[in-house]
């Protein structure tokens, strides 16, 4: 077994044009000053980083690992989420997700997909100049505006979609695994991702891509009433990253996992910070070290109750306090009575 590593602390949620949390170096600074030891890089902000420079200068990259590794921290993956939402969109949420590209790419979703591909490749490119062995984003979704069943779903179209998004994403794939990166795809309402089904079925129009990973988020199984602990036991093979987020469910005879179109404070199922939801994280790291799981536990702070530094202050002791220090011998060596094959014979009765 080996241990977890952490806390880390996902940044997107806390850049801003205020210090400390308008640059990497201020930014980072603060991180540590919490106690976190890791930080996750979202990467289409450019506080924090130049992708195509990164991927394209392997000295720019050094330079980026240097100054983080100077405030006392490590890397723990860099994310694309935004640019992997960009791979695969519905018409329906064309407007919705311009603002997730530059300007120049706005209404033309043919181009601000293409833009979006180069960065996933970018990624892959920068992830290993910096050392990285893992990668965080979306899948994007072609079929969600058709994820309950009504109107009913002409026959074939889930299979045209899924058939879509493996076309889309095979060759990134391939570009990570030349580069030695696993991609991981946070399971998630809103992708064609968003299940245990949904993944297996894009795996096999993927062809069971060895860099077709997992980042996995317990608070998103919460919202959609999923046992996070057995998808555990079912892909651990698969789970190559963590973000470590708590939420809760609380159904009423007026609304349940759809939210009745509320704002998060109000629906039956929200995001809270570490400690104040309803996860088992005990069991969750317990599961994961008992799996061998050895990347990093992240922080993905939201809550719409909680402030963000309240919730990055807590959250550093609650992952430090989660971490299993893993044994390096049995808890009943005391009584070992020692052994070798003639004794083990000869107490099966074996001649």
């Amino acid at each position: 077994m080996k241990t977890i590593k952490g806390p880390g602390i996902f940044l997107a949620q806390f850049l801003s044009d205020e210090p400390p949390f308008n640059s990497l170096e201020s930014i980072c600074q603060w991180a540590k000053s919490l106690g976190y030891i890791g930080v996750q890089i979202p990467s289409w902000d450019a506080r924090c980083i130049d992708l195509k420079k990164a991927a394209e200068s392997k000295t720019y990259a050094q330079e980026v690992k240097g100054l983080v590794e100077s405030c006392g921290l490590q890397i723990t993956e860099l994310s694309t989420h935004l640019q992997g939402q960009l791979v695969a969109v519905h018409p329906a949420y064309d407007d919705l997700f311009d603002g997730f590209a530059p300007e120049a790419y706005r209404k033309n979703p043919a181009s601000r997909q293409a833009w979006a591909v180069q960065q996933l490749k970018y990624a892959a490119f920068a992830s290993r100049n910096l050392g990285l062995s893992a990668h965080a984003s979306f899948s994007g979704a072609l079929l969600w505006p058709t994820f309950y069943p009504w109107p009913q779903r002409p026959a074939g179209l889930v299979d045209t979609g899924f058939q879509e998004l493996g076309k889309r994403w095979k060759p990134i794939l391939d570009v990570f695994d030349e580069n030695g990166v696993d991609l991981c795809y946070e399971i998630h309402p809103g992708e064609d991702l968003h299940d245990g089904v949904t993944y297996e079925r894009f795996l096999e129009e993927v062809d069971q891509h060895p860099r077709a990973c997992l980042l996995y988020d317990p608070s998103h199984f919460v919202l959609q009433q999923l046992d996070y602990l057995t998808y555990i036991d079912f892909y651990h093979q698969r789970i190559r990253a963590f973000h470590v987020k708590d939420a809760e469910f609380n159904p009423t005879g007026k609304q349940g996992v759809y939210g009745g179109y509320q704002p998060w404070i109000d629906r039956a199922g929200r995001f809270r910070s570490l400690g104040d939801g309803q996860v088992d994280f005990k069991s969750i790291f317990s599961k994961l070290t008992q799996y061998d799981f050895s990347g990093w536990a992240v922080l993905e702070w939201e809550c719409c109750i909680k402030h963000p530094q309240d919730g990055a202050r807590e959250g550093s002791e609650f992952i430090k306090n989660h971490i299993i220090r893993v044994t390096e011998k049995a808890f009943d060596d005391f009584a070992a009575t020692g052994s070798d094959e003639a004794f083990n014979r000869s107490v099966l009765g074996i001649k």
